[in-house]
């Protein structure tokens, strides 16, 4: 580098460690794979099908996507409480660059809750925005504290900056969990007073483990006004590299501004979502039976094996919060603070090191997530753990997927790996 050229940003941090487990396992490693959040699943033959018959759709078409994906998209908010029409609907290439482009169109900083998906922060500073984040509640995951959240706006304004988009993740990721409706609501309401816009990344939506017992609230629904709501189909459906994300704008003067807006953004960025992929989503978000059962059952996969993994990081003195929607865990091995300082681990970086070097068991450390780095916090992402795409759709069927012997023969090695973590230096 030349001098006064700044320094090259970082790669996410998430993907340069499955780089990085590829790498090693082509050498003959053998590793516990916990630091991305993949939904390992196998194809549909109906999506597959439908991604034969889109290869000839080779035009652009409109920025947004076509008239039947984005009435397909609308259907599926509209079955979720949240009255759609197909012009409040922009399809693009995943939800990641429907993340960005909003930040880029929306003016002033960020408010994000502390810890984040390790994306948000770093999309806002590529838009020139400060990023603030607020503690979450003691009790779950995704959305900041409102009386934190309220205290930290007015510091940050005093300071001269300049927050006017609160991003709130439901179900969460890193932690598993999802904000009740009574936060919901308290947070939509703050949002107004204070006029800020809300970004609701509900990827997740359709993972929540048990709905029956996990109500689930839009930000959408409390303050439909104001409200984003991006999703994909990267996590419900296995189809990551598919790439498919939607957003959905509100009804109104300020909806439509933001539309437009982000489909300006989109016409520089991506120009649309491919033709074959928007065939896809068509299909996909009109739900027909077979999309619905594979949703259900993906749910109940990764609900078992996240509460599996969750139990052995109890067991092996961790602090954790039940998951309850999503495929994540994130234990906080304070507990064990002394044991784990006498062995030299006294931070997020140094307790994922140590996991690697001792275990062969790769997560993703807090502090890359906007936690405290000092904190003994990690993000387990628990959805590589179901094997090769026979042993998936074996776990997808089983009664008890931890009981297969290749998911058990894992959880068993986590099990090790965290309890070495917590045995007595000998």
């Amino acid at each position: 580098m030349t001098a006064g050229t700044a320094a090259p940003p970082a790669p996410s941090p998430n993907l340069a460690l499955n780089q990085l487990v590829d790498q090693r396992r082509a050498r003959g490693d053998s590793l516990v794979h916990l630091a991305f959040g993949e939904a390992r699943l196998p194809v549909l033959p109906q999506l597959a099908d439908r991604l034969a018959a889109g290869a000839t759709r080779t035009a652009y078409g409109p920025v947004a996507g076509g008239e039947g994906v984005r009435t397909a998209v609308a259907g599926y908010f509209t079955r979720r409480r949240l009255p759609t029409t197909a012009d409040r609907i922009v399809v693009a290439p995943g939800s990641k660059p429907l993340l960005m482009a909003l930040q880029l169109v929306i003016p002033g900083d960020v408010l994000l809750p502390r810890p984040a998906w390790n994306t948000y922060a770093p999309q806002a500073a590529y838009a020139g925005k400060r990023a603030f984040g607020v503690p979450i509640p003691a009790d779950c995951g995704g959305v900041p504290d409102p009386a934190a959240l309220r205290t930290a706006l007015h510091r940050a304004r005093a300071t001269g900056a300049d927050p006017r988009l609160l991003i709130l993740t439901l179900p969460d990721n890193p932690t598993g969990t999802l904000a009740p409706p009574a936060l919901i609501r308290e947070l939509s309401a703050l949002a107004r007073e204070e006029d800020l816009l809300i970004v609701a990344d509900e990827i997740y939506r359709d993972i929540v483990h048990d709905p029956d017992a996990t109500p689930f609230l839009s930000p959408a629904e409390a303050a439909p006004e104001r409200t984003v709501v991006t999703s994909g189909l990267s996590k419900t459906l296995g189809l990551g590299g598919w790439r498919i994300g939607v957003a959905r704008f509100p009804e109104g003067d300020t909806g439509e501004l933001l539309r437009d807006a982000v489909v300006a953004a989109a016409s520089e960025l991506w120009s649309t979502l491919a033709g074959p992929m928007q065939q896809v989503a068509e299909y996909a978000y009109a739900e027909p039976p077979e999309i619905v059962a594979r949703m259900r059952a993906g749910a109940r996969l990764h609900g078992a094996v996240a509460r599996a993994v969750h139990r052995i990081a109890v067991d092996a003195g961790a602090s954790c919060r039940p998951p309850t929607g999503g495929f994540y865990v994130y234990p906080d091995f304070a507990p064990l603070r002394d044991r784990l300082a006498a062995r030299g681990i006294t931070d997020s970086a140094s307790l994922a090191g140590a996991l690697l070097d001792d275990s062969h068991i790769v997560v993703l450390a807090g502090h890359l997530l906007g936690d405290d780095p000092q904190a003994l916090r990690f993000k387990a992402a628990t959805s590589l753990l179901y094997g090769d795409e026979r042993q998936q759709t074996e776990a997808l069927c089983a009664d008890d997927p931890t009981q297969l012997p290749h998911i058990a023969g894992e959880l068993a090695r986590i099990a090790d790996g965290f309890g070495r973590l917590a045995a007595p230096r000998p």
